[in-house]
């Protein structure tokens, strides 16, 4: 008993201690603060209570600089983000002291790494932004966060100019219909996204643009709330939270539902716009209000942040994977000052920025509210306006750029699949097979669960659409229909190496030497023997089995004109032999087991009975 009793009185002596500790901490505040007030506020003054409102006598930012460079006497120029990583990066701005009016003024930034000296980014690539009212607000934003002082700040980018000059003097209705840009984002850098919508106010006539809508797809953590703290101090733009993550198509369809505007233009979270882009845009759809317009879309390096402007003429294409790209159009004769201007016909078109008639959207179902998260969603709708009643068109004396995604912002593979899925059995009828075949693993999804398109074919019906023969035949007559016959298409295997003909790279390129590699299985590697003799290569279908000297290359296949003997190719069933018919030379694989792996790939060699030389095709999805 007399132990637990010494071992209570000692316990509440440590407390009693801790206690006077405190205590003593607390008086020792006091009196510092007595000592050293804050001079930065007028002596009747409290903080104010709203982050953005600006004290009157404190600079307008700090300079957050590395320790080993020299003192911030001079503006500092920020440069846009390089291959480095957010994380790595310091906010840096121009300091004007002592001002007590806010002019505008113009500032320089730069970047800087922890721990190292900086340089600054070339002239080509530099940002130039001027700071009013607004982009000051935006700074003390920035400032009292410290995960956005990771982030560049540079809101007012001057972008090289693009267009060509004819577009320059293009003159434009007076009375062009009013606008709603609506821009979903999800996961995206608060400066990238910051960026796009002060991109648009400041490329934008007002007397077009009724608003921005930008539709948070239920993001949590503190971005919605501190964004609408800002998007508060700017005028027309508006911020919607959705009610739960619902992807691309559904958060575009949320905020078409709440916009005012005649026109809709749904925008990237990712982008930055020219001056001029809208009106081109309204224009077309003013004078047909079924048509959908996008813009010339230039690119800006995710890694290095390089622009890289789009030559003109371009269109959107898609391939029998429904894999979305920017396709080079070349027109027969040298561009005039009239061409140069006309929208081209395209018969797809990408979702960084689409220009469409609200009416006109809703009409045709918007977007399919089942398509999942993203992906495949712009093929099937580019396929439901031409087919439904509509057009498509890029607009030359439109640009905006686009920054390209980082690889881990792409979509869901599986929940991909699914969208194409949809899209094939709801709009290609017959013509799906041939999706299906070279993309194995939504044919594999879809044994296993079947879409519900019900509403879609019902839509489809409602609508009296055209099907998709007519879209091939009459939108996208280029597009090689394969035609996979039975034993002379799929995986072109080599039974003495073990290996398929293959296509080295991401990009199946013209005049690319054909390989060889571990058969995938997952379609890329299909080819097929059609009956004009032609081995054609890839999802596209555009390229060719060639010859140059005694390796295989890929060509341009023959286009409305009989396939040329050095493209053609005959097979032996009883050898398995491929048999170039101008040289009489077969294709053989080489597969060198050394560190030189120069010699493997494909060659034309002496006809002999050899296994290097034998070949089947194999169809992973039967016709």
């Amino acid at each position: 008993m007399l132990w637990w009793v010494k071992d209570r009185a000692i316990r509440r002596q440590i407390l009693c201690l801790w206690f006077l500790l405190l205590g003593l901490t607390l008086v020792a505040l006091g009196l510092l603060d007595l000592a050293y007030p804050d001079r930065t506020l007028p002596k009747d003054k409290h903080p104010p209570r709203h982050p953005f409102k600006r004290l009157s006598n404190t600079p307008d930012l700090e300079v957050i600089v590395d320790s080993r460079d020299p003192a911030p006497d001079h503006d500092v120029a920020l440069s846009p983000l390089t291959s480095l990583q957010e994380e790595e990066l310091l906010f840096v701005a121009s300091s004007a002291q002592g001002s007590k009016t806010p002019t505008l003024k113009r500032g320089a930034y730069k970047m800087i790494m922890r721990g190292k000296n900086t340089d600054t980014v070339p002239a080509s690539t530099t940002y130039d932004i001027v700071e009013d009212t607004k982009t000051k607000q935006l700074e003390d934003f920035i400032v009292g966060n410290e995960e956005t002082k990771k982030m560049m700040i540079a809101l007012r980018p001057t972008l090289p100019e693009t267009r060509h000059p004819a577009c320059l003097g293009e003159l434009y209705s007076e009375s062009l219909p009013s606008t709603s840009v609506v821009i979903c984002f999800r996961d995206e850098a608060r400066s990238t996204l910051l960026r796009t919508v002060h991109s648009v106010l400041d490329t934008v006539n007002k007397e077009y643009l009724s608003e921005i809508l930008l539709v948070d797809d239920f993001k949590h953590g503190p971005l919605g709330s501190d964004l609408s703290e800002y998007i508060a101090h700017l005028d027309g733009v508006r911020l919607i939270q959705s009610p739960g993550r619902l992807g691309i198509a559904r958060c575009r369809s949320l905020g078409a539902s709440e916009a005012v505007g005649e026109v809709l233009v749904f925008m990237d979270s990712h982008c930055e716009c020219h001056a001029g882009w809208l009106e081109p845009l309204l224009e077309r759809v003013a004078q047909d209000r079924t048509r959908v317009v996008s813009p010339v879309m230039d690119v800006i390096d995710w890694h290095t942040f390089q622009y890289n402007a789009t030559r003109w003429p371009v269109r959107g294409v898609f391939d029998w994977r429904l894999d979305f790209h920017w396709e080079s159009y070349p027109q027969p004769q040298a561009l005039d000052l009239d061409s140069v201007v006309q929208p081209v016909s395209s018969p797809a078109l990408g979702g960084g920025v689409l220009a469409v008639d609200r009416h006109f959207f809703l009409s045709v179902g918007g977007y399919d509210p089942d398509m999942l998260l993203k992906g495949a969603e712009q093929i099937e709708l580019s396929i439901r306006v031409w087919s439904c009643g509509g057009s498509l068109e890029v607009v030359p004396c439109s640009r905006v750029a686009h920054l390209d995604h980082p690889p881990h912002t792409l979509p869901d593979h599986e929940l991909l699949q699914k969208n194409k899925i949809r899209l094939a059995d709801t709009w290609m009828d017959a013509y799906g097979k041939i999706f299906y075949r070279r993309d194995p693993l939504a044919h594999f999804i879809r044994q296993a669960e079947r879409p519900n398109i019900t509403e879609r074919v019902k839509l489809k019906d409602n609508l009296g659409c055209r099907d998709f023969h007519w879209f091939l035949s009459t939108v996208y007559p280029q597009l090689y229909i394969p035609q996979d016959r039975p034993g002379l298409s799929g995986e072109l295997y080599n039974v003495g190496t073990g290996y398929c003909a293959d296509s080295p790279g991401e990009r199946i390129l013209q005049d690319g030497t054909m390989n060889i590699a571990p058969c995938s299985g997952t379609g890329k590697q299909l080819c097929e023997l059609n009956s004009q003799g032609e081995v054609r290569w890839g999802p596209v279908g555009t390229l060719c089995f060639d010859a140059r000297g005694e390796r295989i290359i890929l060509s341009p296949c023959a286009t409305h004109q009989p396939t040329q003997g050095q493209l053609q190719w005959r097979f032996l069933k009883l050898s398995g032999q491929l048999v170039h018919m101008q040289s009489q030379l077969c294709l053989e694989a080489r597969r060198d087991e050394g560190s030189s792996q120069r010699g493997n790939g494909l060659f034309l060699r002496p006809c002999i009975r050899h296994p290097q030389q034998q070949w089947y095709f194999e169809q992973l999805v039967s016709p």
